[in-house]
């Protein structure tokens, strides 16, 4: 491999050696000189989280080669900071809470300094520009934009330090006491790394002697295997081993918590474009790519199901013969029918009498929509790494669900739970794209045949051939009386799932019971199918199944209130579900007062009028079964010096459980919060949790650490009266120390040294979570979403910007605001992006668009002018001080809010997602052709009649 020879400055220290001519200038910081600060994701130019600046100009480093830096000087994040002390940019970051996951923070700190030392007050509109080269999937961008302003200040010594978040409800404990830690806005315990670089993700990670992994993938949709050859990838330089799913037979190849349906490698046959055929290992990730494109793959074409439609023809090509067997962790029955092989499993809800409704409704409204396939774009890319050691399997990865992972490469290679391990870092986003098994059995068969330890990462074009959001084909039947209040909803789904099953079943029964909205229905009949395609994998992705259908279900109410004359708003204010309502038979009752929150969105969103734009308002409701399956666990251990150390299998990917956790923790022992470390998501050093998804765990394991706490502090107690030589119930804890009735008292760390002798000794409380007691009705809680949008559309192009955006989090307890605010507009701005954007298309077998040029997520000037976040505290929730999940609820119904808006502006109903420029320029065109004709017959009426 050629070389060239560099002398260059990286962070104001001279480098000399020679770097291969293909080395990339981020892997050259990566690799070569271990600065992890630099990430990459797109590797198009598009992300920009691997800005780093040469000189004083801001680059992308997965784009530029090392050697083309020769001579420069290079400063990355990690050279930003003078020892402890930030550099201004990163102060401001970490006091706007500008980042969440924080994968993409280094790059908008570089891109922000470099803007600012060239521009030193610039204004919004320059901010938003010089900006848009970086993208953020977490907060929704405001936040920085606003650190970027507070930044310039601090740079020009003008910044005045003050609360910039809501200060929190002021609510008191039940002794009338203020609370220390939690109800208030605090920084983020891990915002100083993320800004500094120091956070470390599993693509960071590489274990000693690591080979890395290139995969080998189908361009095929639906083919049998007749070979693959792979003579001569392993006669390739650097090429270690080649496996292919001809070498599994000593394994249990196949993976999948609901259906064991995926193979690890194809065997016999491939299901659709972009399948893993093959997995090259080599030294290197250059010579084992090299070593894959020599792997010669000879195929028998299959017909091929492209779409659910297609797949559910008669004599359609049956995508799976086989109807698999293993055991599930899923709470949903997946069945298949002979009938209907490609039908991957149905799900129906009903109650009352449906047709007796629609017989004596004054009106009848039908909907259709469809919502295509999304890619969720996690920032960090799939990656893991693996390795076996003395019989153990060691993982690294970015598993939302470690614990859930763990069955699935126990199975595959016949080991007890207790010598599978995964640890996950922080993890780069993941929206639900990360839940569950995806690239690590692939990993792990690659380090059992290498013998050594191995590491795969994905690009983003692969990641999108991993997996994506099911689309849905939805009609909505409505009945209702004259005043606009709903007697029946007949709704039916089809999810298009792709080759395999993943989570689906999981996101087609969300839709079941989402799809309908929050509202009292006194009839109901949902019937869902979803179907096997060959196309890529469907999943989780935030809001799972009900962002899908509630354009259809929203859609149908304001088509409904348009013709029985009735607001908008005031059709869903008649049939919202009231405080402690049925809104599922045999469910939780509404734990909201949907009433009053609704009428919060009514009261704040308005249009501005502007010249030039057609201009629209849209509403949306939406609802959500929250928490998951309520199965936590907890550890707090309390150390000989009185600190706290929280274990918790929970995973951290931007949400701010670690911030949280400790809020609680220390709450609840009466310390600091520099006294309390949450150590997460190491299956061998951390307690059990089921699922990181769902909302939960500020309020599942939020409650596990509550009641870990509590058993903590019962142990000090006891020990202290050991101690003593008195009763417990002379004892009580104040303010992290153990106190007797006579005054006496001493800290924690005293009481535990005491009581062991010889100066050692911990103490750990144990915290756990299971359905039984006010959890045993579920769901554990209800997750609302409600939003408000105005849009813009420049009539000329079609293309449209939301203006004013209005959220609802019904929290029951902001235990960080600052939290909640964040996840609310980071999940609308999600749905914003599904809204007017974001779509997989398919161009035949293929996608026409698997990367980030073509797949369009919201850049920064994509946010809305106005943004009005409302956080309902009514300590109604099932979680610790009545707190209620946040984080989904703002996705669901953003779309049909949108679509709602576009139509009121143009006159025309959208019945499908993304409302691009170009579909809208058509939406306006129509309306205006159907003015023109209603004009005309209005003139020639008049004329017959003159």
């Amino acid at each position: 491999m050629t070389e060239t020879p560099i002398d260059t400055t990286v962070n104001g220290r001279r480098v000399r050696e020679s770097v291969p001519n293909r080395l990339t200038l981020a892997e050259f910081l990566r690799e070569r000189q271990g600065l992890r600060g630099t990430k990459v994701s797109c590797e198009s130019q598009v992300c920009g989280a691997c800005t780093v600046l040469c000189g004083d100009r801001p680059v992308s480093s997965c784009t530029v080669l090392a050697a083309d830096a020769d001579g420069t000087e290079i400063t990355t994040v990690e050279g930003l900071a003078d020892g402890d002390t930030l550099d201004p940019v990163q102060e401001a970051f970490v006091d706007c809470t500008a980042m969440q996951c924080g994968y993409c923070t280094p790059g908008f700190v570089m891109a922000a300094k470099a803007l600012l030392d060239r521009n030193p007050d610039p204004s919004r509109e320059e901010i938003l520009h010089e900006l848009e080269g970086n993208l953020c999937r977490c907060t929704g961008y405001l936040p920085i934009v606003e650190a970027v302003e507070q930044a310039a200040r601090r740079r020009a010594g003008t910044h005045t330090p003050g609360p910039r978040h809501p200060a929190g409800a002021g609510h008191r404990k039940a002794n009338g006491e203020p609370f220390r830690h939690v109800g208030k806005p605090v920084e983020r315990v891990d915002a100083r790394a993320k800004v500094t670089g120091d956070a470390r993700y599993s693509i960071d990670v590489t274990l000693p002697d690591t080979l890395v992994a290139v995969v080998v993938r189908s361009d095929r949709a639906h083919a049998s295997l007749r070979s693959v050859d792979t003579k001569a990838a392993l006669e390739a330089p650097g090429c270690v081993t080649v496996v292919t799913g001809g070498d599994l037979g000593g394994l249990f190849p196949r993976f999948g918590h609901m259906v064991p349906d995926h193979p690890v490698l194809a065997i016999d046959k491939v299901r659709y474009y972009g399948e893993p055929v093959a997995l090259v290992i080599g030294t290197d990730r250059h010579r084992a790519g090299d070593a894959a494109r020599l792997v010669e793959v000879e195929y028998d074409d299959l017909p091929a199901a492209l779409d659910a439609d297609a797949a559910l023809r008669p004599g359609a090509p049956v995508i799976h013969e086989d109807t698999y067997t293993g055991d599930s962790v899923s709470q949903v029955k997946v069945t298949r029918s002979p009938e209907e092989p490609n039908v991957a499993n149905t799900l129906g809800l009903e109650w009352g009498d449906v047709d007796a409704a629609f017989a004596t409704a004054h009106r009848v409204v039908e909907t259709r929509t469809y919502h295509p396939p999304l890619y969720a774009y996690a920032m960090e890319p799939y990656n893991t790494s693996a390795r076996f050691t003395d019989g153990y399997l060691d993982v690294v990865s970015t598993a939302q669900h470690p614990f859930m992972v763990i069955k699935d490469l126990a199975r595959v290679f016949d080991l007890p739970h207790s010598k599978v391990r995964i640890t996950v870092p922080y993890i780069g986003g993941g929206y639900g794209s990360k839940s569950y098994t995806k690239v690590e059995p692939l990993t792990a068969v690659g380090a059992h045949f290498a013998g050594r330890a191995v590491k795969l990462d994905l690009s983003v074009e692969e990641s999108i051939y991993t997996t994506r959001a099911d689309s849905a084909a939805t009609v909505v039947r409505s009945a209702f009386d004259a005043d606009g209040r709903l007697l029946a909803r007949d709704v039916d789904i089809v999810m298009d799932t792709g080759a395999y099953i993943d989570n689906s079943s999981t996101v087609l029964s969300k839709a079941v019971h989402r799809c309908f909205g929050p509202y009292s229905i006194p009839n109901l009949r949902v019937r869902g199918r979803l179907v096997y395609t060959n196309t890529v994998p469907a999943s989780s992705y935030r809001a799972l199944g009900a962002f899908q259908v509630n354009l259809a279900g929203e859609t149908n109410m304001d088509q409904a209130a348009d013709e029985l004359g009735v607001g908008r708003d005031q059709i869903r204010a008649r049939n919202l579900v009231p405080r402690g309502g049925t809104f599922l038979r045999g469910k939780r009752p509404m734990d909201a007062d949907l009433g009053d929150d609704w009428a919060k969105v009514v009261e704040l969103v308005r249009i501005e009028p502007r010249e030039g734009v057609l201009q629209g308002q849209g509403y949306g409701c939406g609802a959500n079964e929250g928490g998951a399956y309520p199965t936590s666990t907890a550890q707090v251990k309390i150390s000989p010096d009185g600190s706290a150390l929280v274990l918790s299998g929970s995973t951290e990917m931007g949400q701010g459980s670690r911030s949280v956790l400790t809020q609680i923790a220390a709450e609840e022992l009466g310390l600091d919060m520099d006294r309390v470390r949450v150590f997460q998501s190491d299956s061998a050093g951390t307690s059990f949790e089921r699922t990181t998804g769902g909302s939960r765990t500020t309020t599942m394991t939020g409650l596990a650490v509550q009641r870990a706490c509590a058993d903590a502090v019962r142990q000090l107690r006891s020990m202290a009266a050991a101690n003593w030589d008195c009763d417990i119930e002379d004892v009580r804890c104040e303010d992290g120390r153990l106190v007797h009735e006579d005054g006496r008292a001493e800290g924690y760390g005293p009481v535990v040294k005491k009581w062991y002798g010889g100066g050692g000794g911990e103490i750990t409380g144990h915290g756990v979570v299971r359905r039984e007691g006010e959890l045993a009705k579920q769901p554990s809680f209800w997750e609302i979403g409600m939003v408000g949008v105005t849009v813009d559309i420049d009539p000329d192009t079609g293309e449209t910007r939301v203006d004013q955006l209005v959220t609802v989090a019904d929290v029951g307890f902001a235990i960080n605001p600052v939290g909640v605010e964040g996840q609310d507009l980071g999940a609308a701005m999600q749905g914003i992006g599904g809204a007017l954007s974001e779509e997989l298309v398919y161009d035949g077998e293929q996608l026409r668009n698997p990367n980030l040029i073509e797949y369009r997520v919201p850049h920064i000037d994509a946010i809305p002018r106005r943004f009005d976040s409302v956080i309902f505290e009514r300590r109604d929730g099932t979680g610790p001080y009545g707190a209620k999940g946040v984080g989904e609820g703002a996705r669901i119904p953003v779309g049909g809010a949108v679509a709602a808006a576009v139509q009121q502006a143009t006159g025309v109903w959208p019945d499908t997602l993304p409302l691009t420029p170009e579909r809208v320029w058509r939406l306006i065109r129509e309306g205006r052709a159907r003015r023109e004709e209603r004009e005309r017959d209005g003139q020639g009426q008049g004329g017959e009649g003159a």
